[in-house]
């Protein structure tokens, strides 16, 4: 298998704070700094060499798994744990396994980012000892394919293999995530025994019968309920999840009798490819409510709730063309009433899709099909936020926008700080600011919003309110990338000045 050398999928990593600011607010009891970055690149380096893995492999399975995030240690859906996605559940013993091979704790491996790294080198190092892999061998990317393969823990072949086609497509296309860069490069993969599996990627494999676009791969019978629908309960709605995992790995724990959980359709964040895994007419298990199931179609998308990276256009193209069709299919209005995410069923614990979800854009495709209004989401943590060290990052509220947020005392002086928003033509744009909320955060926090016709300041409570996005109103903007949006310190108002995240919309 040739791969190309297509692009680059670039993330930034989150801020540090200043150690003296951290241990002000520490003794203060205000909202505590966020700590430095884990020191992922020396992780991989480390691990690689320790258990003779290729590194770059390395980063592409965890890249595959988690896009290198650790999750804070919280479980995936199937049970994965940090950076390399080890799972312990009722079937699979990853974890198990790789504490045995490093002599480490769970618990450890679960919680200690460098450690779980180890771990997962030691897990796949062991895969290729099975396969007898020698020292020569081992320097060849593409020998790995089928220790590859064993590291998902698919419960069929076809699965296992379009886990290890992902991970060799990402060496591909490169990586550079959370300071940890993989060049793109061209790699012949050995596939072994899995060259004649089924591939689950071919066109000639479309097999759905409800959804031409989509593969078929049915999740285990014990997942679902077996019924004739639309003439045994009406369709009339679409649930829209995140599957806090992998796509081959949702696929493979629909396909485990011990998940007790499944969705109708599955859909890939690189590519927006579907796989379908439950009839229509049958009642998947995926609202956690029982008259929701048996009235909906459920549609799983890949990746977590807190990292935006997994939410692609082609995702989101893909999706909508799926429910634009299930609506014309069953007659549901293609309207937020019938088309919900897993948080708006009633008595719901999930909260996906999640904040980083862009409902604008996704039933903008959902309705027309075509390009969305404009908007433009830039958060604190990003290349576009500029601000002076005289801001701090915590991450105290859970009511942030991603990872962290910045903050400040007060001043009669300037020092604003700065959202670049790239506007793609002049016009009129809805301004909205997202910001955690607490009694000791600013009484009146000034945001300016730099239009046509000058600068206008806007004052918020941050007090209260916080947690979703508040509009400051609509503004001429001219087009060009420039600071758009500030959060300025020069108030009367009493509290920290808070800057999380905002965002732009074309009226």
């Amino acid at each position: 298998m040739r791969l190309p050398l297509p692009r680059l999928a670039a993330l930034t990593a989150p801020l540090t704070a200043a150690v003296l600011t951290a241990l002000v607010l520490v003794l203060t009891g205000r909202p505590a700094m966020a700590a430095g970055p884990a020191p992922l690149p020396a992780a991989f380096d480390r691990a690689a060499a320790a258990h003779d893995v290729p590194r770059d492999l390395l980063v592409a399975v965890a890249y595959a798994e988690t896009h290198l995030d650790d999750h804070a240690g919280k479980p995936s859906a199937s049970g994965g744990y940090g950076v390399m996605h080890l799972v312990s559940n009722p079937t699979v013993h990853a974890l198990e396994k790789a504490a045995e091979l490093t002599g480490l704790p769970a618990e450890k491996l679960r919680s200690d980012t460098e450690a779980n790294v180890m771990a997962g080198a030691a897990l796949l190092r062991a895969h290729a000892d099975e396969l007898g892999l020698d020292e020569a061998a081992r320097k060849d990317a593409g020998r790995w394919y089928e220790a590859v393969a064993r590291y998902s823990n698919a419960t069929s072949p076809e699965v296992a293999r379009l886990y290890a086609d992902s991970v060799y497509e990402q060496l591909g296309l490169g990586i550079k995530a959370r300071g940890v860069t993989v060049a793109p490069r061209e790699v012949t993969a050995d596939r072994g025994a899995y060259a004649k599996v089924r591939d689950l990627n071919s066109p000639v494999e479309t097999l759905s019968t409800d959804y031409g676009p989509a593969a078929w791969v049915p999740a285990s019978s014990a997942n679902y309920t077996a019924s004739s629908r639309p003439s045994s309960y009406a369709i009339d709605r679409v649930v829209i999840h995140v599957t806090q995992g992998s796509y081959a790995g949702t696929i493979s724990w629909f396909q485990n009798s011990a998940a007790q959980v499944s969705a109708h359709y599955v859909v890939k964040s690189s590519n927006g490819e579907i796989t379908q895994m439950v009839r229509e007419k049958d009642i998947a298990w995926h609202a956690g409510n029982w008259s929701y199931n048996t009235r909906s179609i459920g549609i799983e998308h890949e990746g977590y709730i807190s990292d935006a990276s997994w939410f692609t256009d082609a995702m989101y193209r893909a999706s909508a063309a799926l429910t634009r069709a299930i609506c014309d299919k069953y007659g549901i209005p293609k309207d937020r009433a019938h088309i919900i995410g897993h948080n708006e069923v009633p008595g719901a614990t999930h909260t996906d899709p999640g904040s980083y979800w862009n409902w604008t854009t996704y039933m903008n495709y959902v309705t027309g099909g075509g390009t969305p209004s404009w908007s433009a989401t830039v958060d604190n943590s990003g290349s576009q936020f500029t601000a002076s060290a005289n801001w701090g990052t915590s991450s105290y509220s859970a009511q942030r926008y991603g990872t962290d947020y910045r903050f400040a005392n007060p001043v009669a002086a300037s020092d604003p700080a700065w959202y670049q928003v790239a506007v793609p033509s002049a016009g009129t744009y809805r301004v909205e600011v997202w910001y955690p909320s607490d009694p000791g955060y600013n009484s009146s926090a000034p945001y300016i919003v730099a239009t046509s016709s000058g600068n206008q300041t806007v004052y918020v409570d941050q007090r209260s309110g916080g947690g979703t996005w508040r509009s400051l109103g609509t503004f001429s903007l001219n087009a060009g990338t420039y600071n758009a949006v500030g959060v300025s310190r020069w108030t009367s108002g009493t509290g920290y000045v808070v800057a999380d995240a905002v965002r732009v919309t074309r009226v």
